[in-house]
């Protein structure tokens, strides 16, 4: 490879479900209906190991949507992300059957304990000899608390300041135990060192914790962290934090910016920006020719996604309920205005149709389909070449790439794309480290 040529990162994004992010996914012709099987996630994990990819990710949620109508039985009828696995148990039988791929989960810092949490990254990291990676996230609705015994979901902000200390006391945990702590000396009955093996007894306002951790130092020294935060709150806790900043945002001027953006907030923090990569979510319909993409790019955006699937998982997000609009109906901006965690996707929405008030069936052709993110689509050499203007323009460090169905959408990567990208340079071509931070290059803390 070129040394003057830039490589990304590649991502593969899922959910451990019976849909991916696309709504439509489980009705795809081609979709293997196995989602409740190991060997389903392992072939998944092998064939973007097969492209070198740095990291499959599972998205989560803690309770199936259930704020339209009051009800879970819209998202039963669609299959509106109706299922969620464990992920700690669905990324170790994909660490089984791979050798270099990295393993992400999301865990909420809201209904999970700080020990927990640690004990859990550290335990797949060690298992999986250095592969894991955490998505923090500190959950979106009034459904998920109710899961968690508590009747309403906590304020934006504080959710963040909260967090703030979860990370705090997770860091903490995995640093009690120092590198070289276990002796292992069966002659004198010294297994490890009591020198090097520390109690942290983390005091906070939300949380305390004594440790030391029940897991040794990782092999990573602490798993690769996570973010996806848009907002001003989101983005400043992600400086402060992440090693990888997923963004969603849907031109390639608003990812340009908010590349921008978050890299000037990591340095004014004292970080060095390139330690932190910024990966947007795009979708990709590959093909052997342009017509054959742009084909199953048309059954994707017309055919496979119900509009109540759309907006039961639109009310997951915004914690409003639409169930007192009709599909046609438009909706009142004083009432969207009262959404949380939607404002660039009602802005994207609004620039696809400018000079009218928006319906739900508007919302809903735009949500949990194609046109909620970036796309590209075509042949190998037309996604290779417009996945390299957003790298060489500084837009990201390379992409997160979201499945329509499965394993359809990462075969066709890797049989179209990955080649293509190998042959700019873009892409590696066998993994050289040992670790997921290694194959990254980040450093182990």
């Amino acid at each position: 490879m070129a040394d003057s040529v830039r490589t990304m990162s590649l991502v593969g994004f899922m959910q451990a479900s019976n849909v991916t992010v696309y709504s439509g996914a489980w009705r795809h012709p081609d979709a293997d209906p196995g989602f409740l099987t190991a060997g389903y996630y392992q072939r998944i994990g092998q064939v973007l190991e097969q492209g070198c990819f740095d990291l499959v990710f599972f998205d989560d949620r803690l309770a199936m949507p259930g704020i339209y109508g009051d009800s879970v039985a819209e998202t039963v009828r669609t299959g509106a992300r109706t299922v969620k696995l464990d992920l700690s148990v669905t990324l170790g039988v994909i660490a089984a059957a791979t050798r270099h791929l990295g393993l992400g989960a999301t865990y909420s810092t809201t209904y999970y304990p700080p020990f927990h949490v640690a004990r859990t990254f550290a335990t797949l990291d060690h298992l999986s000899a250095g592969r894991a990676a955490w998505n923090v996230v500190t959950s979106v609705n009034d459904a998920e608390a109710q899961n968690f015994g508590v009747d309403v979901h906590v304020a934006h902000d504080e959710r963040y300041d909260r967090a703030d200390e979860f990370l705090e006391a997770t860091f903490g945990l995995w640093d009690t135990w120092e590198d070289g702590a276990i002796i292992g000396d069966k002659a004198s009955g010294t297994f490890a060192d009591p020198a090097k093996v520390h109690e942290l007894n983390y005091e906070g306002k939300h949380y305390r914790t004594r440790g030391p951790l029940t897991v040794p130092r990782c092999p990573q020294g602490r798993p690769v962290i996570i973010q996806a935060g848009s907002s001003g709150r989101g983005r400043q806790f992600a400086s402060r934090w992440a090693d990888l900043v997923f963004t969603n945002d849907h031109t390639h001027a608003l990812a340009l910016a908010h590349y921008q953006d978050q890299k000037a907030q990591v340095a004014a923090l004292g970080r060095d920006p390139d330690a932190v990569k910024v990966l947007p979510l795009v979708y990709v319909v590959a093909a052997a020719t342009e017509a054959e993409a742009a084909a199953e790019e048309h059954r994707l955006l017309e055919e496979l996604v119900d509009p109540m699937a759309s907006l039961v998982l639109l009310g997951e997000v915004t914690n409003l309920d639409f169930s007192r609009f009709g599909l046609d109906e438009p909706i009142p901006d004083d009432f969207l205005d009262t959404a949380s965690g939607i404002r660039g996707f009602l802005d994207g929405v609004r620039a696809h149709l400018p000079g009218r008030a928006l319906t739900l069936r508007d919302i809903a052709a735009h949500r949990a389909t194609l046109r909620s993110s970036p796309r590209f689509v075509g042949t190998g050499p037309q996604i290779a070449e417009e996945m390299e203007h957003w790298l060489a323009s500084g837009a990201c460090d390379g992409f997160v790439i979201a499945a329509t169905h499965l394993p359809g959408t990462f075969e066709q990567v890797v049989r179209y794309v990955t080649p293509e990208l190998q042959r700019r340079g873009l892409l590696r071509d066998r993994y050289e480290g040992a670790t997921l931070r290694e194959n990254l290059g980040l450093a182990r803390p």
